[in-house]
């Protein structure tokens, strides 16, 4: 690489962290165990109660790895994982590393044809899944090149008190899989390691490919977006270098999702190759994840904004102590200042000497790049890149970067940038490009403005923009003002075909509790409304929802009510 010469103006507010780290040389699997060596009695992660040592963690990947290559599993294969947060999915995420494949990490509620196109554009020859799932893979394996599918099942990693509650419970909901269904069980999965006599290692370089995740889609179509060895592992101590008070043995929550950046990236693999202990939430609810939190007196927690403002509306959250609490990372979505503002006294009346921290990313970036520092923030920003990390400014789509001050496009540049899209190459091109001063950056399509100091403010998604009448309008901006208001729990603002100003504006409010959907509502909102936004800005109506459609990873789905409002037109 030539010399770098990009600004660097947030130098002098890092505080403690680091400009520069030396990374681990060497792959996923291989940092996770130096760690283990160290640390081989701490417990890795707690699942529904049961731990698991780090030394037991990795003789589980070990016999993994092992019957992974007497299945046939050879370097560069890819194994899709369609699971939630359980034991199963780590050993099986390190076990695929180990071997030298690539995991591509699906969503197990996917619908059938997603399945399909995720396993077809992976080209996967393994997939493992949940028993509750498995009819979903079989009616649309015959179109793939899947030639085993692996089914576990929830109640193998239960302790026994809890096994039988569950089998009483869940597990009775579980259609049956035939006896003679082409499958092989977990366990039985396992066994199989006893025929693997020979190396099972495959050396990887931290260049090399190691995972696929895919974008949320916000700018349209999905695409597999594919990391390396380095990414993941540069991530991890990017994090634990801007989080000084981590200690190996402290507990973080693992309800965000391991097939997304976030969950996987932050909440599973930072902890595992840091000697953290992990908490996984296979399903979350705001009530069992209140409870967990409480229960295992978690230091760290990070989600996305919907997921705090569920936590500040639960009554059994009511007098709880949560000053084990070292770290609340935000993430995902913009978080308002309002929310911001709310969940900050939330914490202070809990005893909590911490406040939410709001980080930045993207999965090109596997997931966060930049976040608040822990001695100083500013309102309504997301903070300061990692060590090693670049951001910069610039009219969008291009490399002229903007004065400090002015609103752009943000560019991201540092070890955990992708690799590439899958098997798209003018994607790829578009998105990553080298610019004069020697580092690749990624084109995120987000705006935002930087400071003096370095400081970020997220200001929207490009692509998420209204035009009405020639003007640009940013639903997020409307979104904030609107979840100011006291009688507003939740906003989302969307763009309506018009034949005159193009698009008009268009509120959905959900309530807070106990307001009623009147007209007269209403008519408050949209007053207050008129008070905080431009003319050319108004929505001209505000539709009351009971809830708000989600992403799979608990965004609100402002495209879903996009299609709900163009099918009421047609």
């Amino acid at each position: 690489m030539s010399e770098i010469t990009a600004n660097t103006p947030w130098e002098n507010c890092m505080g403690d962290v680091p400009m520069h780290l030396d990374y681990f040389d060497g792959s996923m699997f291989e940092m996770l165990e130096s760690v283990a060596s160290r640390y081989p009695d701490n417990v890795a992660f707690d699942f529904m109660g049961k731990p698991t040592t780090y030394k037991k963690l990795v003789e589980g990947v070990e016999t993994c790895a092992k019957a992974l290559k007497t299945i046939g599993i050879r370097e560069g294969d890819r194994v899709t994982i369609a699971m939630p947060n359980c034991p199963q999915a780590i050993y099986l995420f390190y076990a695929v590393n180990l071997v030298g494949g690539i995991a591509n990490m699906i969503h197990p509620l996917s619908a059938e044809k997603e399945i399909e196109f995720y396993l077809n554009a992976s080209e996967s020859i393994t997939a493992i899944t949940l028993d509750q799932f498995y009819h979903k893979f079989e009616r649309v394996r015959h179109n793939t090149k899947v030639v085993n599918i692996i089914i576990a099942s929830i109640k193998d990693e239960l302790s026994k008190p809890i096994k039988a509650g569950y089998m009483l419970t869940e597990g009775r909901k579980i259609e049956k899989i035939p006896d003679d269904a082409p499958v092989i069980r977990w366990k039985e999965f396992m066994k199989l390691s006893r025929f693997c006599f020979y190396n099972y290692k495959v050396k990887r370089t931290s260049d090399d490919p190691a995972v696929i995740l895919y974008s949320g889609g916000t700018t349209g179509t999905t695409k597999g977006i594919v990391l390396t060895n380095r990414n993941f592992n540069a991530l991890s101590q990017q994090i634990i270098a801007a989080n000084p008070m981590f200690r190996p043995g402290d507990k973080m929550l693992a309800a965000m999702p391991i097939f997304h950046g976030f969950g996987l990236g932050v909440c599973i693999h930072t902890m595992l190759t840091q000697g953290g202990r992990c908490i996984l939430v296979p399903r979350f609810t705001p009530k069992s994840y209140a409870k967990d939190l409480v229960k295992y007196r978690c230091n760290f927690i990070a989600g996305v904004p919907t997921l705090y403002e569920a936590l500040l509306r639960l009554p059994s959250m009511e007098g709880t102590d949560l000053s084990c609490l070292k770290g609340v990372f935000s993430g995902g979505d913009s978080l308002s200042i309002e929310l911001k503002k709310k969940f900050d006294k939330f914490l202070y009346d809990h005893k909590a000497a911490i406040q939410v921290r709001e980080g930045y990313g993207t999965t090109e970036t596997v997931t966060a790049c930049c976040l608040t520092p822990i001695h100083m923030a500013k309102e309504g920003s997301i903070g300061l890149p990692f060590s090693d990390n670049y951001i910069k400014i610039v009219t969008p789509g291009t490399d002229h970067e903007l004065p400090y001050g002015e609103e752009g496009e943000i560019l991201l540049a540092g070890p955990t940038v992708m690799k590439e899209y899958m098997n798209q190459p003018d994607e790829t091109a578009q998105t990553l490009r080298t610019h004069a001063d020697g580092l690749t950056w990624v084109y995120t399509g987000d705006l935002g403005v930087m400071d003096e100091q370095g400081f970020v403010y997220f200001k929207g998604r490009a692509k998420r923009m209204i035009i009405s009448s020639g003007y640009n309008v940013y639903p997020g901006q409307i979104e904030n003002i609107l979840d100011a208001h006291e009688k507003v729990q939740m906003s989302c603002v969307i763009g309506v075909p018009d034949p005159y100003k193009m698009q008009k504006v268009k509120a959905f409010v959900k309530l807070a509790a106990g307001v009623e959907p009147d007209e007269a509502t209403k008519a408050e909102l949209m007053a207050y409304c008129r008070k905080h936004i431009a003319k050319y800005a108004m929505p001209y109506d505000i539709e009351f929802k009971e809830d708000m459609p989600k992403t799979l990873v608990g965004k609100v789905a402002y495209r879903v009510l996009e299609e709900e409002e163009l099918s009421k037109m047609q």
